[in-house]
């Protein structure tokens, strides 16, 4: 065992753990995208349960209210996870580099000093990466069944007549 497969094992690590937070920033997303469906049906109920106490010009600001807000909040959200997503694929990306430079670091440091103390320090290590490796797998995979779960077609949008955005961006992925 080198720190070159140290390397490569604490690498895949930091890769899982991107996963793990890019399946959490979806949970998010599409937590948020049923909080503003939930939202809408509320608001057009309850817009229909009034309507007849409501002028006309009241019932059609309350509606473009209710759709501007949609629109802010989707916007907000649909910019909160891409940003959140690319941050962490930098991250990843970063502490990757950043391992591969130590890792050749140690091996020149190693060939210069003839001294083999990181060499001995990653075979003693690598066991515990593997096995925080196996965990962290664990992890990720509950994680994108959440995602998966959370973001189901299981949401009653019947009685909402329009198509929110959300529903629309849904179909487009699928199509």
């Amino acid at each position: 065992m080198t720190t070159k497969n140290l390397s490569t094992v604490a690498a895949d690590l930091i890769g899982t753990y991107g996963n793990t937070a890019k399946n959490v920033i979806d949970a998010y997303q599409a937590g948020g995208e049923r909080v503003v469906t939930v939202l809408e049906q509320r608001w057009n109920s309850a817009l229909k349960q009034s309507r007849s106490q409501l002028t006309s010009e009241v019932a059609k600001n309350a509606t473009a209210a209710q759709l501007a807000f949609s629109m802010y909040y989707t916007r907000g959200l649909t910019q909160t996870t891409k940003g959140a997503e690319l941050m962490v694929s930098q991250l990843v990306r970063l502490a990757e580099a950043g391992i591969e430079r130590v890792a050749a670091n140690a091996s020149l440091f190693e060939e210069k000093t003839g001294l083999g103390t990181l060499n001995t320090l990653a075979q003693v290590s690598k066991p515990g990466v593997l096995a925080l490796s196996e965990f962290a797998a664990k992890v990720e995979q509950k994680s994108a069944a959440l995602a998966s779960k959370i973001a189901g077609d299981d949401i009653a949008n019947a009685t909402v007549k329009r198509t929110t955005a959300f529903a629309q961006r849904r179909a487009a992925k699928a199509a």
